[in-house]
């Protein structure tokens, strides 16, 4: 299991940002929300990503303009289970896209097949290059502002195969193996063994 914590140096960086960003709905704690997206950060990416939250009406905003070409995303208050995530910029049109056909009532399955459709007819873009999203799930505290969980590792690589890549399709505990092949969303698995 994975404790981590806002580091100190980007606590008060987080705070003065968050309240001279422009954000036009009401967003419930935007400082948690910074530590929260964060949490799933690598350490000498975190100071520069672009921070995306959620107001109260379950729109996601921006919380902090970012100087590099990362993007974290704190846990959606709405749902019961806490799951950070931070990304390449490049994803972020696919993982809007999601996010939009989610709020329409469309199922997981409904929109990977959205999605895949709109990447190959050239309306949705594709990551040029293979991008990589880090995703914390677990737990979030509040009071001593740690998630504790462990961190997963994504590399998209649209129409990757096991032939190309050399990986099993099919899951390996703590190694990489590759998801969805073949499909614009093919991606690398990396999970952590769970711990017993």
């Amino acid at each position: 299991m994975l404790a981590k914590r806002l580091s100190p140096g980007l606590a008060p960086l987080a705070l003065a940002v968050s309240w001279s960003c422009a954000v036009s709905q009401e967003v419930l704690n935007p400082e948690e929300q910074i530590a929260q997206a964060l949490a799933a950060a690598p350490e000498d990416l975190a100071e520069g990503a672009r921070v995306l939250g959620y107001a109260t009406d379950g729109a996601v905003v921006e919380l902090r303009p970012g100087t590099n070409d990362f993007i974290c995303l704190a846990s959606n208050p709405a749902n019961e289970r806490f799951s950070s995530s931070c990304y390449h910029a490049s994803l972020e049109p696919y993982f809007a896209r999601g996010r939009e056909l989610s709020a329409e009532g469309l199922s997981t399955e409904e929109r990977y097949e959205v999605r895949y459709g709109e990447m190959e007819a050239g309306t949705l873009p594709m990551p040029v290059m293979s991008a990589a999203q880090y995703v914390l799930d677990g737990v979030w505290d509040s009071e001593t502002a740690t998630a504790t969980g462990s961190v997963r590792w994504v590399i998209y690589i649209p129409g990757a195969t096991s032939e190309s890549t050399g990986l099993s399709p099919a899951p390996v505990p703590g190694g990489p193996w590759i998801m969805a092949p073949g499909t614009p969303g093919a991606h690398i698995m990396i999970v952590p063994p769970q711990e017993r």
